[in-house]
């Protein structure tokens, strides 16, 4: 997509200025950010969408293409179950940024499909209060449309201007339209949504730090700041986990949508951009820099991501004055203050590349870019295969423990959350073992296992809760998601999760899509054919195409019996009154040995394992950690002569 800008005296700037002034809406509960007045439409035979130009004179002109000036009303349109249809198949934008002053203007060319089971008869769309609509067009032609403002907290600013798009046709369930939209405005940190909950001003402006800026830009996405065209329920803080699902269903809405993005930037002489990162994945800057004696015509910079499917991600855009240093597998971008600390984050990337290497393969699909955040108290961000943080000396154990989560994702790229976040635990969780031994890394597993435990339903009559495939929310994609992979490689073992993980192709994995359909597709295939062609049926059948919850397990009885030869013959009954079946560990223990026997407990059911152990037995133990549990995970029984489940048959 190319603009077309009205012929000007000097036309090296591209982007639109906007006066202030202020916007008209009912009393929010919040302050209402100010809104830019909108530039008045030219003649119908100009085809400039909008235009910066210098007159004779020497002074700043901005013109608008054509375009109806939207109304402001005071209630919304739209209503929920209208937000929910809009899906965005693709995005085509025009992104242009003058960061001296906070400023961007975008044209976007959107593709939407009605999903929902009623026709449409307008679509609406949403951004940034911070950011506001100027023109729209459907099927090539202008609309005239109203922007109501809504409190919600899917933006830093806690709240977001709606466009209702109508339509002269309504748009029928599964049919599709084509729309131009142009929008612009200036995007400065905002805390309100998290002062409003009582968060201490600093402290929320090191979590919401999304600006536009000459040394930096950070535009995160929905759930940060809506710099794009988005539909979603308007959500607010405290309202339980509410806000971080409507992020999560945005994403997985979003998750097969193409996007095309060309990025212009206007800099200051001497202040070029040196990283531009959309979407996680490294831009290519083109800049020319006309300084000079005289020569007051800023420079500019371009940048481009060709089509490319979203998977689940929010579109993001980060724009830096950073210096590169380069590692293994890695490129650290970095303040001047960070240039030294530089060499121990690429330090810990190469210490941990041979243990990813070993279990995902000898080469990445892309390299891992580290950016320097401008404050060391921002909060990390991740996209990808992208960790923005605050690149300053910490202990190099806490680095590589980053780095074996990070680095994941340059290997382990898959549309799927549940992979692409659950595997790049998993690995952390792995790393944590190798250095600090077994049990700190089940601990680590069981640090995630209570809020999972409230977020599983009781029984799925009760609710569907969240197929793994098909997760949104990060209890699921992210604890769950790392406690499957724990399980399935102890039930398959490590050689063939491995050789599932290496041979994991994320082009390939198109069965029936990551949407509400989504199943574990071709993992489950690649595990079991890795393996001795087990069938898994039963394992992703409970634990990732649907969600039963977690298994309840208990030890029911103990009936140790004594065998020739000092032998002892241990009859345990084990009890699942969970909804999900489980292969989980039981080991019997003697004052000088244990053995530990593996058994499926199915769902709502119970078994019997015996196990022949040398010595009299003292112990039994069901569950190590590694099978999450409504209540506990752990169950462990002491045999004696006073226990009555010990008693000999």
């Amino acid at each position: 997509m190319k603009f077309r800008f009205a012929p000007a005296a000097f036309a090296a700037a591209l982007l639109l200025c906007l006066t202030s002034a202020k916007a008209q809406t009912t009393s929010p509960p919040q302050p209402l950010p100010e809104q830019s007045t909108l530039p008045k439409p030219q003649s119908p035979t100009d085809k400039a969408i909008f235009s910066r130009s210098m007159d004779e004179n020497g002074e700043t002109t901005t013109q608008a293409g054509p375009g109806s000036i939207p109304q402001m009303v005071t209630a919304p349109i739209a209503t929920d179950s209208e937000r929910q249809a809009v899906t965005f198949t693709a995005f085509d934008m025009d992104v242009h940024l003058r960061p001296e002053v906070h400023q961007i203007a975008v044209r976007a060319q959107l593709s939407v499909r009605n999903d929902g089971k009623t026709p449409l008869a307008h679509i609406p769309l949403q951004l940034s209060s911070q950011l506001n609509w100027e023109r729209v067009r459907v099927e090539g032609k202008d609309v005239p449309f109203q922007v109501a403002t809504l409190n919600a907290d899917s933006d830093h600013t806690g709240q977001l201007h709606e466009a209702a798009v109508p339509l002269a046709q309504p748009l029928a369930p599964g049919a599709m339209a084509q729309l131009d939209v142009t929008y612009s405005g200036s995007i400065t940190p905002s805390a309100q949504r998290l002062i409003a909950i009582g968060t201490p001003e600093d402290v929320a402006l090191r979590s919401d730090w999304d600006t536009v800026d000459t040394e930096f830009t950070g535009l995160r996405g929905f759930g940060n700041v809506v710099w794009y065209p988005a539909s979603a329920v308007p959500v607010i803080l405290g309202d339980g986990a509410r806000v971080f699902e409507e992020i999560g269903e945005h994403k997985l809405r979003m998750a097969e949508a193409r996007f095309r993005l060309h990025l212009t930037i206007e800099f200051p002489h001497g202040q070029a951009p040196t990283v531009a990162l959309i979407n996680g994945h490294s831009a290519e800057l083109h800049v020319t820099d006309s300084a000079g004696p005289g020569v007051d015509i800023p420079g500019v910079a371009t940048a481009q991501l060709d089509e490319a499917a979203l998977g689940f991600e929010a579109p993001s855009l980060l724009v830096a004055i950073r210096k590169a240093h380069t590692g293994t597998n890695v490129t650290a971008w970095t303040l001047p203050e960070n240039e030294v600390a530089a060499q121990s984050w690429t330090a810990a990337a190469s210490t941990v590349t041979p243990f990813l290497q070993g279990w995902l393969g000898q080469r990445p699909r892309a390299q891992l870019t580290l950016l320097d955040l401008p404050d060391r108290r921002d909060a990390p961000f991740e996209s990808g295969a992208l960790l923005a943080t605050s690149l300053h000396e910490a202990p190099q154990e806490q680095l590589e423990g980053i780095m074996a989560h990070s680095l994941t994702h340059a290997w382990m790229q898959s549309p799927r959350a549940w992979l692409s976040e659950g595997v790049a635990h998993f690995m952390g969780t792995l790393w944590v073992e190798k250095q600090q031994g077994r049990q700190k890394a089940l601990g680590a597993l069981e640090a995630g296992r209570q809020a999972l435990a409230l977020a599983e339903p009781e029984s799925p009559g009760e609710s569907v809760g969240q197929p793994l495939a098909a997760a949104i929310s990060p209890a699921y994609f992210r604890s769950k998601a790392t406690y499957v992979l724990w399980m399935l490689r102890d039930v398959v073992g490590d050689p063939t999760l491995s050789a599932a993980l290496r041979a994991y192709d994320p082009a390939r994995d198109v069965s029936k899509g990551p949407g509400n359909d989504a199943n574990s597709g071709s993992f489950e295939t690649l595990v079991e054919q890795a393996g001795a062609r087990r069938d898994l049926g039963w394992f992703f059948g409970d634990w990732v195409n649907a969600d039963k919850g977690l298994p309840d397990l208990s030890i029911e009885s103990v009936f140790p019996t004594s065998q020739p030869s000092g032998n002892w013959l241990v009859a345990v009954n084990v009890a699942n009154s969970g909804y999900a079946s489980a292969e989980v560990p039981v080991t019997v223990r003697t004052d000088a040995t244990s053995v530990t026997q593996r058994v499926r407990v199915p769902a709502r059911g119970k078994v019997v394992q015996r196990i022949l152990i040398q010595g009299k037995p003292t112990e039994v133990q069901l569950n190590d950690g590694t099978v999450p549990e409504t209540e506990a995970s752990v169950h462990v029984t002491t045999l004696g002569e006073s226990n009555p489940s010990s008693a000999q048959p």
